[in-house]
């Protein structure tokens, strides 16, 4: 029968995930916090990457040496951008990859695809949100009245903790996801976590940036209180002058560093 609609061929079932053993998985997690080391102006982190899926590469068929090894690493080191911390997404996704024996053209392709996205995310995330927010609480320990040693301390867990997370949490699902992890990317942690932390940094930087001060120029009588209202009309037309060109946080923080300096060296 001419009109007849012919049937529809079933999906094709996913593709399972290859073995991913524990010493691979620690192996490149190690490699993750090396992985601006060999960054230069031509293919920026691209060694890095490299460096990063080799130990997955022993795993494809003739193991360290082969040809597929060779042709999958001189692959894998070929230009790249992407933030650092959240470069773990493509590693564990190109791994998968290449494993999977996808064809080459369509690795280099999703390589290509992956640098934008990964850079302006990362970008908002950490250095937009995590560090200022680390660096405000920081001092905001200063301002109630704790050591320089604990605000150092305290910026140092938060921060480190906040990076670690990211780079582990990247790798499993860039692993899990292989050539789909885009959608990770829509996740809310990727999505909304750059404005909460954000907010978070602002409120942090509101209360402590006044309570540094209050703890510097306490008892310091009219000439200290003087030296502070200067210091503070300073900092506001920086960023009248800055404006659009360097972000207001990072004025606030360069002030708190220059005063906790200033209150280290008066009672060294």
């Amino acid at each position: 029968m001419s009109g007849a609609s012919e049937p529809t061929p079933p999906a094709a079932p996913p593709i399972a995930a290859p073995a991913f053993p524990f010493r691979t998985r620690a192996a490149i997690i190690c490699r993750l916090f090396a992985v601006q080391a060999s960054w230069n102006y031509e293919i920026l982190i691209g060694n890095g990457i490299g460096f990063c899926v080799e130990p997955a590469l022993r795993l494809l068929p003739g193991g360290a040496g082969s040809e597929e090894y060779r042709a999958a690493l001189a692959r894998q080191s070929q230009y790249f951008n992407a933030h650092p911390y959240l470069a773990s997404f493509a590693v564990g996704a190109l791994a998968r990859a290449e494993l999977e024996g996808q064809p080459p053209a369509r690795i280099e392709r999703f390589r290509t695809a992956l640098c934008g996205p990964l850079g302006s995310v990362g970008d908002r995330l950490v250095w937009v949100g995590l560090l200022p927010a680390c660096s405000f609480a920081g001092l905001l320990l200063f301002g109630v009245g704790a050591t320089a040693l604990t605000c150092v301390l305290v910026f140092l867990v938060m921060y480190n903790a906040g990076h670690v997370a990211l780079r582990l949490w990247g790798l499993q699902m860039g692993w899990e996801k292989g050539l789909a992890v885009a959608s990770a990317l829509g996740h809310p942690i990727l999505r909304e976590g750059p404005v909460w932390l954000a907010r978070a940094g602002t409120f942090l930087a509101g209360v402590a940036v006044p309570l540094a001060v209050m703890r510097l120029v306490d008892g310091g009588g009219l000439a200290r209180v003087g030296l502070t209202l200067v210091t503070a009309a300073a900092g506001a037309s920086a960023l009248v002058l800055f404006h659009g060109r360097v972000e207001g946080w990072r004025l606030a923080l360069l002030a708190g560093f220059a005063a906790l300096v200033l209150f280290l060296f008066r009672h060294a």
